[in-house]
């Protein structure tokens, strides 16, 4: 068995490839000294454990021996697990889109000079012969090697080209003149409405990606608009019928819970099977809310489904989460999650699969590769009226039949997990199960994010600075921008559960590693590496969302947040300074910024921070009260009257009595409130709606 460079590695999608005959080496100093000293060219391959197509790619081509003779006698070759080099993994992103015009995606297959790491030819995935309309990889690799020894003037002169071109992508800032004003607000919104599929959901056609961010905006909107507002309304409806649709499509787990990345259809019908820590969490926290503004408890229970599949097959016992689940199983894509009809009918009684087959399906023709893959076809309404029985009767049997579905499935060979812990994913899932269990009043939900904080604190700071990934024992690698800020959010969200002077301290303390060693002096911003991190070819500075939110609009936001909390002007400052430094694109294209768009909302209307202080029962009370108001940009903290190690700003917000509030609005903060009653009338709460609170209660309550 070949052994290679990757051996010693933590990613499990570099030990995926330990054994290959290629010589692959990780990134790092060995691998960049043999190609400067051989002045052999850098093959780099970059991708990640859950990506179907990577490991298409490598059953291919990298455990081919006469394509690995070729790439071992030509090129120094790199692999990258994109999900612990993000930096790598945006620059050489970016460099081949500028390279071929195309969009990018994993593998990333680049192509370096040996010398200075400048991109001179690059792509996707390559089949190993030519097919799809693609060159195929054994033919391309010494076509890649010719030119590269035959034309170094030309070459040389391309890559300068592109590096000034990175350093460019991001224009100046506005200027302290330009006053920053709620039009990217009202232009957002227009943009989503104009995308918006009427039919399905969504924005855009296939495939199609959830995009919690712009789904989480349109809530926003709803919020801040005037009571029955036509705008509002509508922003409301865009929302809550994607979410609908996305929670009954087969990108959601009908049986396990859980979204899969995206669908490869407009009707969400069939996903691309791989489940994403991120996407999780920022689906989590998105489905929780609606609850609050609806009468519908769907939402709340995709929420509690997606938690109990994070909690049941993400949650490492040291409490941290892993990274995704992989697409394939035993060597297909989906296997794991598709059925064969009869294998359900024998599996269930007659009573049940006459309720299953119609509800998840089963009773229209197949739709993934001759078997089919469940998704809601039909009401329980509509299942109930055709077989004459009555809703409850129908419901009871989808819950018995997907209990024994899902114990039949837990039998078959399970898709590959990516083991490591990320930090930012890690706290996009504390911040998402922290708004579902206070919202949906789960306490389970509540001590997972609990245990996975002090998983982080415990294993991945070290002497005043955040690790990126750990596994097995070892954290490693500086942390990026966005496991800073992430982390900082999923704090500020914790701390509407429950109250810890400690972990307030640690969120100021990210925030400065973050002001002192991540902003842009000279345009504002933050940068998405560290001032001493490793020099590559170019330092990101990116203000758009992606696959997660974009780090220099989560960083405004708790700036803006932490600085009114803290009373801390360089805060808001700062914050201030990275929306001016993305003015620019906030006006152009405001749905790909939609957190900075959110940041800018807060920084046109602070947010309302509400400090509780007084006896734990009534102030916990209190917060119960105020957590099933749909109210995003409001904090509220329940502080204990016994509570030291407090901030000066809270520690002069005393206790009076049972319970006491102090309502603040940007720098200015109301006199004590003694009351409930009052405490809501303070805070608007005749501008909401009613709804059914989470569990089924029926009991009505004014948000």
């Amino acid at each position: 068995m070949y052994t290679n460079h990757l051996s010693g590695e933590t990613s499990p999608y570099l030990l995926q490839h330990a054994h290959n005959p290629v010589e692959w080496y990780p990134w790092g100093n060995e691998a960049l000294e043999r190609a400067r000293r051989e002045r052999k060219p850098i093959h780099l391959s970059i991708g990640y454990a859950a990506c179907h197509w990577c490991h298409v790619m490598a059953h291919e081509s990298f455990e081919d021996e006469a394509t690995a003779r070729l790439l071992n006698e030509n090129f120094v070759n790199i692999k990258v697990d994109r999900e612990e080099r993000p930096d790598i993994d945006r620059i050489y992103q970016i460099a081949q889109q500028m390279l071929t015009q195309r969009g990018g995606g994993w593998p990333l297959t680049m192509f370096l000079a040996h010398d200075d790491q400048r991109p001179f030819f690059g792509g996707t995935y390559f089949p190993r012969e030519a097919r799809y309309g693609l060159p195929g990889f054994r033919d391309l690799l010494p076509r890649v090697v010719e030119f590269y020894r035959s034309h170094e003037p030309q070459m040389r002169a391309q890559n300068a080209a592109l590096v000034a071109a990175l350093g460019d992508i991001n224009p100046p800032p506005a200027p302290a003149s330009t006053a920053l004003t709620d039009a990217p607000l009202r232009s957002c919104r227009a943009q989503l409405a104009q995308n918006f599929d009427l039919r399905y959901g969504g924005f855009g056609g296939a495939p199609k990606f959830p995009q919690p961010k712009a789904l989480e905006r349109l809530l926003r909107d709803w919020r801040a608009s005037a009571p029955g507002a036509e705008a509002g309304l509508q922003s409301l409806y865009m929302a809550s019928f994607s979410l609908r649709h996305m929670g009954e499509g087969g990108i959601f787990d009908q049986l396990g819970g859980g979204f899969c990345r995206y669908a490869v259809d407009e009707r969400w019908m069939i996903p691309h099977f791989e489940k994403m820590l991120y996407d999780n969490g920022a689906l989590l926290a998105l489905y929780a809310n609606p609850s609050l503004i609806t009468a519908d408890l769907f939402f709340g229970q995709v929420a509690l489904e997606t938690a109990g599949w994070a909690l049941r097959r993400m949650q490492s016992p040291e409490g941290g989460f892993y990274s995704s689940l992989d697409a394939d199983s035993e060597g297909h894509e989906g296997k794991f999650y598709v059925w064969d009809r009869e294998e359900v009918r024998s599996a269930l009684s007659a009573e049940e699969f006459a309720v299953f087959a119609p509800r998840y399906g089963l009773d229209q023709p197949p739709n993934f590769e001759g078997r089919w893959h469940l998704y809601v076809a039909a009401t329980v309404e509509q299942i109930a009226a055709a077989l004459q029985r009555a809703p409850a009767e129908v419901a009871a049997l989808l819950g018995s039949s997907r209990s024994r579905l899902l114990a039949l499935r837990a039998q078959r060979v399970s898709p590959g997990r990516d083991e490591k812990i990320l930090t930012s994913w890690n706290a996009l899932m504390i911040r998402g199960l922290a708004i579902a269990a206070r919202v949906l009043r789960q306490d389970a939900l509540a001590a997972a994010a609990g245990r996975a904080l002090d998983f982080l604190r415990a294993q991945l700071w070290r002497d005043g600075r955040l690790l990126a990934t750990y596994k097995d024992g070892r954290a490693h690698l500086n942390a990026y921008l966005d496991d800073y800020v992430y982390l900082v959010d999923a704090v500020l969200e914790l701390q509407q559960l429950r109250f810890r002077a400690d972990e307030l301290e640690f969120a100021r303390q990210l925030i400065e590693v973050v002001l002192g060693h991540f902003e842009d002096p000279a345009a504002g911003g933050f940068f998405f590496t560290s001032d001493d991190h490793e020099q590559l070819i170019h330092r990101p500075k990116s203000f758009s969302d992606d696959a997660t939110p974009s780090g220099n609009g989560i960083a405004a936001l708790v700036l803006q947040r932490l600085g009114y909390l803290l009373g801390e002007p360089r805060y808001l400052t700062a914050a201030e300074r990275t929306l001016r430094a993305a003015w620019p694109a906030l006006e152009k294209q405001p749905p790909a910024h939609a957190t900075l768009v959110n940041a800018l909302e807060e920084l046109l209307q602070p947010p309302e921070i509400v400090i509780l202080r007084g006896e734990p029962a009534a102030i916990e009370g209190w917060q119960r009260e105020l957590a099933q108001i749909f109210a995003p940009r409001r904090l509220v903290l329940a502080i204990p009257a016994d509570a030291d190690g407090l901030p000066p700003a809270l520690a002069e917000k005393t206790p009076r009595g049972a319970a006491v509030a102090y309502v603040c609005r940007g720098s200015t903060c109301s006199a004590p409130v003694e009351s409930l009653p009052a405490l809501i009338a303070n805070l608007h709460a005749d501008r909401a709606v009613l709804a059914v609170p989470p569990g089924g209660s029926g009991a009505a309550t004014l948000q």
